[in-house]
């Protein structure tokens, strides 16, 4: 079975992972796979120099710089997606033929970029907002302005759980919310 796992940044998407890793389940994380393309994929980083001119440089992406211009500008980052999108898409399909068993793909982007068709059920985490800034940055350590920039640009929760098939909320603490994905896995069929 492959299961499609987004939600917004700060929801909790990574201790769902863990729990679906525990009971031997394989987590493609869709970022890992873009940060990877980053250095492999010099089509993409050019495409992406060329339409954010200064974003690269010796040849490594300047994160921090194409950051504050895709969280800023909503068509920026559409087109950010337009480019990356593809290139991620058609790596998690190589990876998928590689990989037996149950598989979890971790994406933000999951419909953006194509790879809810590559799913059998999809998921959506959501958490309450302050929670998600609290989290994000501590995690991150960015300041609480930079955080609302990056969930401003997101899917709202509201449009997470409409697009998906299932729904987990992470808003009670992290091992009741730890407990509850357990028992949604195990309902899916994913046993240990």
């Amino acid at each position: 079975m492959i299961i499609g796992i987004t939600g917004g940044s700060g929801c909790g998407k990574t201790t769902a992972l863990k729990t679906f890793e525990s009971l031997g389940g394989t987590v493609l994380d869709c970022d890992a796979v873009y940060h990877e393309l980053l250095k492999t994929d010099t089509a993409m980083l050019r495409a992406i120099e060329d339409r954010f001119p200064g974003t690269v440089e010796q040849g490594s992406l300047n994160r921090q710089k194409l950051a504050a211009i895709v969280f800023s500008d909503k068509n920026a980052l559409l087109d950010l997606n337009q480019i990356t999108h593809s290139a991620v898409k058609q790596k998690v399909r190589q990876v998928l033929t590689q990989t037996a068993g149950h598989v979890a793909i971790d994406a933000i982007g999951l419909f953006e970029g194509g790879l809810a068709e590559l799913c059998d059920t999809t998921v959506a985490i959501t958490a309450p907002r302050e929670d998600r800034v609290e989290r994000l940055m501590r995690r991150d350590g960015l300041t609480r302005e930079q955080i609302l920039q990056r969930l401003d640009a997101q899917r709202s929760q509201e449009e997470f759980i409409n697009l998906c098939h299932h729904h987990l909320s992470n808003d009670s603490t992290p091992e009741a919310f730890r407990i509850k994905c357990l028992a949604f896995w195990q309902g899916l069929g994913i046993i240990q």
